[in-house]
């Protein structure tokens, strides 16, 4: 066998970790060849002075990733390119809003029939992601975390310390940035607080003229933060802000609506029911803005105004991540879509 093992005993990463990430490494360069053999357990257990286990436990993790293929009465070659070259991706989001769909279908499109895409939910519940960690480590090339956890302390540590569990060269953060975390893994994010103040800059000529009032739930995640960049943006521009959690018994003139959590839910359906009953007209006597974007908004009271981030770029680029097999961090855009309603 050509490949030359470097074992750091002394490191926190198991043995079978520091072995199956060098398998890994030299088949996906080509230091180990299609069809090459590598040695049975015994001979390389003994040649590296380790457990005949961990070496059964490292080529068993290969064997699954199907980087090593079992031929009877002979031993474990290495696959073909064609089966090597394909990584496993493990997608782990908190949820499956419509929003994560765009992102999601924006990977698995992008990446084709390059990967393997396996996808679950953690519903923000750390006990949930642990479970998930425990039995995916070690059988994935990359993990596609959105890391939305309670913004608590406690919740905030105990999220830190499980993903780093996650090899940095397979970790990928998407929609937010844990940016306390460090190391040389891959992040394409919002910026909740500065974005929201950007997008509604967008809208200044307009807002300048309007009060603003800011839908959003208590349960809302990250609704402190984005209303922290509105308060900001306000207080610059000397536009008037009021905070609900729903929307009001009466609406008058001149009024803008910005409302959080909006996917089509009951929130903004009554918000419009509202207008209409006390015959304004949206877009022409009050306004609307909503938090994110997917298609059907263009439609939605004749072209529904948002600001988010994109969705589709924030697929992409973890994609691009994965099939050049490099990591960065990347700012998605985020932007104002002026339509109907504002």
């Amino acid at each position: 066998m050509s490949l030359q093992i470097n074992l750091e005993t002394g490191s926190k990463n198991p043995i079978y970790k520091q072995l199956v990430d060098q398998f890994e490494d030299a088949i996906r360069s080509g230091a180990l060849k299609p069809g090459e053999q590598v040695p049975s357990m015994n001979d390389f257990a003994l040649q590296l002075g380790i457990s005949k286990e961990t070496v059964k436990k490292t080529y068993g993790i290969l064997r699954e990733k199907g980087l090593l293929i079992p031929q009877q009465g002979k031993g474990f070659y290495v696959a073909e390119a064609s089966d090597a070259s394909k990584p496993r991706v493990l997608v782990l989001f908190d949820k499956l809003s419509i929003y994560k769909e765009v992102l999601y279908n924006s990977l698995a499109e992008e990446l084709g029939d390059k990967a393997d895409l396996t996808i679950l939910t953690h519903n923000q519940n750390l006990d949930l992601f642990t479970y998930y960690l425990d039995n995916a480590l070690d059988r994935y090339d990359y993990y596609v975390i959105s890391p939305h956890f309670p913004l608590d302390e406690k919740s905030q540590a105990a999220a830190l310390k499980l993903i780093s569990r996650v090899p940095n060269r397979k970790l990928i953060m998407v929609d937010h940035w844990l940016q306390s975390y460090t190391g040389n893994y891959g992040a394409v994010y919002q910026d909740f607080e500065n974005d929201v103040y950007d997008g509604l800059k967008q809208g200044l000529d307009k807002l300048a003229g309007t009060s603003l009032k800011v839908i959003t739930l208590p349960s809302s995640l990250y609704g402190p933060m984005i209303c922290k960049g509105v308060d900001r943006f306000c207080l610059e521009f000397g536009i008037p802000v009021e905070y609900m959690t729903s929307a009001p018994d009466h609406i008058n003139e001149n009024e803008t609506y910005l409302v959080i959590n909006s996917q089509l839910d009951s929130g903004l359906a009554a918000l419009a029911r509202r207008i209409k009953e006390q015959n304004l007209e949206v877009g022409k006597d009050v306004f609307i803005i909503s938090y994110n974007e997917f298609d059907l908004n263009e439609v939605v009271l004749n072209g529904l105004t948002t600001i988010s981030t994109d969705f589709k770029q924030m697929g992409h680029t973890a994609a691009m991540m994965i099939l050049n097999r490099k990591s960065w961090k990347v700012h998605c855009d985020f932007k104002m879509t002026r339509r109907g309603t504002f």
